[in-house]
């Protein structure tokens, strides 16, 4: 497995509207997670700071980066866009971390 870390921000004023969009998530987007080879998804918010800390376990890059252009994580994006900073394609702003 490979693991990977990276973290997002939410707006300040979002933060309860975050967490009642991911409990549950949508079950086709577990799905697609899942099908893709991620495992043990997890994220943290740190309210004092808007900040975001996404953990996950996959199986290999290329099945990772494939979720990204299917249709449910589309949709998943352009719904989350109005509580978290997005790029242009919709995708939230994150930074990936450095396992030490």
């Amino acid at each position: 497995m490979i693991r990977k870390a990276f973290v997002m921000q939410v707006n300040p004023d979002a933060h309860e509207e975050y967490q009642r969009r991911h409990n549950p998530i949508w079950p086709e987007l577990e799905a697609v997670l899942k099908s893709h080879g991620a495992h043990n998804y997890a994220i943290y918010l740190d309210k004092a700071r808007n900040l975001l800390f996404a953990m996950v376990e996959i199986e290999s890059e290329e099945r990772w980066n494939a979720v990204a252009s299917t249709d449910v994580c589309q949709r998943w994006w352009k719904y989350m866009t109005d509580v978290m900073p997005a790029n242009p394609d919709n995708s939230p702003v994150s930074s990936e971390l450095q396992e030490v």
